[in-house]
């Protein structure tokens, strides 16, 4: 079991994630107890429910497992303290507006990135993919890359679509994450040289807003948008087409992304 009151977040500056650049953001060291954390690198370390991302063209060698009750005791703990009452009043205070985590982890969960994986800078679906009044507002990051050193790479990489201000973020072991995800937010992580063997590895959540109605959703994509930062003038116009051609397809067969859960 892990408790919110075992967090590192109690004495949050919450002014700080506001005042963050490039844009609203709260970086949390040691967020939990180290036999915690430690529990939960063994379990996900043992895990071999590797599911292939559905980011195809704009990553690389990136698993996905959402189901992170499954995994183990220690995992299935941090599942449970991701969707407390708790956790769901701190995000609240701390964004100024009501969210809540979702439960499936649809698009998140346990995420590993092996030999050469990379994650193009993209900005996420902004409209949950299966209930059509989530909005999403903030992502949750969690690293689990024990031993880290820099020379590996695979910071998170952070860039404002509208400043065109940057940041580099340390996927540091214990390290908590918490991000603002709309429409300029542009983040990912370049091809990493982690030791063979070894994966670049967090558990990712999503929180959300409760939409009125379909009119405060309309704006909104259930698609991610790529802003890919090498592979040449083809690899670009694919990233401006990937978005149409998602929602085509997703009208047609459905999200992808919600079926993996």
């Amino acid at each position: 079991m892990v408790s919110f009151s075992d967090t590192a977040i109690q004495h949050v500056d919450h002014h700080s994630f506001s005042s963050a650049d490039p844009f609203p953001l709260l970086v949390v060291d040691d967020f939990l107890p180290v036999a915690t954390a430690d529990a939960i690198f063994s379990e996900v370390t043992r895990n071999d429910d590797l599911r292939k991302s559905n980011d195809y063209i704009f990553a690389k060698n990136k698993f996905e497992n959402p189901d992170l009750e499954a995994i183990g005791s220690a995992t299935r703990a941090f599942r449970n303290l991701m969707l407390s009452d708790e956790v769901a009043a701190f995000l609240s205070d701390l964004y100024g507006k009501t969210v809540f985590v979702d439960p499936e982890f649809v698009g998140g969960g346990l995420h590993r990135g092996g030999q050469g994986s990379f994650l193009d800078m993209h900005v996420d679906f902004g409209l949950h993919p299966k209930n059509r009044l989530w909005i999403r507002e903030l992502n949750i990051l969690f690293y689990l890359n024990k031993h880290w050193d820099p020379s590996f790479g695979g910071n998170l990489e952070l860039r404002n679509g509208r400043t065109g201000k940057t940041l580099s973020v340390e996927a540091r072991f214990n390290r908590l994450v918490i991000m603002l995800t709309k429409d300029f937010t542009f983040h990912g992580y370049r091809p990493i040289r982690f030791p063979p063997g070894t994966f670049r590895t967090s558990i990712a959540a999503y929180a959300y807003s409760q939409a009125m109605g379909t009119q405060d959703t309309e704006h909104l994509r259930t698609t991610t948008v790529w802003l890919p930062e090498g592979g040449g003038i083809l690899k670009a116009a694919v990233a401006r087409a990937t978005p149409a051609l998602v929602t085509l397809k997703q009208r047609l067969f459905g999200s992808s992304t919600a079926r993996k859960k």
